[in-house]
């Protein structure tokens, strides 16, 4: 689990609910059904008429990619490319067959596909043609997911702007009770809070750690290729290992040269 998304949203919300409370407010009061109605309902409408429903039930599923942490690790990717060029050097691109089968659900379809396509021999010019494009296709799928996330984000807020109009016409529709006008108005306020809320402490920034999710990933998709067009060149294992150690993390890249020295 990604502990810096939990942390982030649970510390952004409670830190204006203690605020709140500092204030003398009654947090219960800022959990009315009407608000949430009009918010969440009106956000999810406009999301429904922006976006496939598909696209829209798929939010589930990238709350959750946002919350874990990428299982792709550049040094495990880098020492496995290693690997794979001293037993191509040594028994040939065949001898990659019972590698590739052995791949297992966490690891990157792609590497599996690159591999298949240098064991079958395919030119160099052409098997990098064809990886890029999947990963530029592929790239293109997950910035949809973030924009539904950017979308919500800029909906929300306006969604609490009208649940506050709404609010203040029912107020201005029963000034007969003067001594209500002060509680009703501040309820009619808290659709603007709750939708600004919403907005700028969960749906924004769950879309930029979507960003930087899809960011690593890419990355790792880019070191699949290098990796996968080094060894159909039949380039050394060391040539490997530097040539990916570029794409790691300063200690990483440290770690992997040395490995790369013994």
């Amino acid at each position: 689990m990604n502990l810096a998304t939990v942390i982030g949203l649970v510390g952004g919300i409670g830190a204006i609910m203690i605020a709140y409370i500092f204030e003398g407010g009654n947090p219960a009061g800022l959990l009315m059904p009407s608000p949430f109605i009009i918010i969440i309902g009106g956000t999810l409408g406009a999301l429904l008429t922006s976006f496939d429903m598909g696209d829209v039930l798929g939010m589930g599923n990238l709350i959750n990619k946002a919350i874990k942490l990428p299982p792709v690790k550049g040094k495990e990717l880098a020492l496995k490319f290693v690997a794979f060029a001293e037993k191509s050097r040594r028994d040939g691109l065949l001898s990659l067959e019972e590698d590739m089968q052995s791949l297992g659900e966490d690891d990157d379809p792609l590497l599996k596909k690159g591999l298949r396509y240098v064991i079958d021999g395919t030119d160099s010019e052409a098997l990098s043609s064809l990886l890029e494009n999947d990963v530029s296709v592929w790239e293109k799928h997950q910035k949809h997911g973030v924009e539904i996330f950017e979308a919500a984000g800029g909906f929300c807020p306006t969604m609490g702007i009208v649940g506050t109009v709404l609010g203040l016409i029912i107020v201005l529709a029963n000034l007969s009770e003067p001594e209500k006008l002060g509680e009703k108005i501040s309820v009619a306020f808290i659709a603007t809070l709750l939708g600004i809320g919403i907005a700028n402490l969960i749906f924004l920034p769950l879309a930029n750690k979507l960003k930087v999710v899809l960011n690593k990933e890419k990355l790792a998709k880019e070191m699949i290729i290098v990796g996968v067009l080094a060894i159909q060149q039949g380039e050394s294992p060391k040539l490997v290992g530097d040539k990916l150690a570029a794409f790691l993390e300063e200690k990483d890249r440290h770690e992997l040269e040395s490995f790369n020295e013994a």
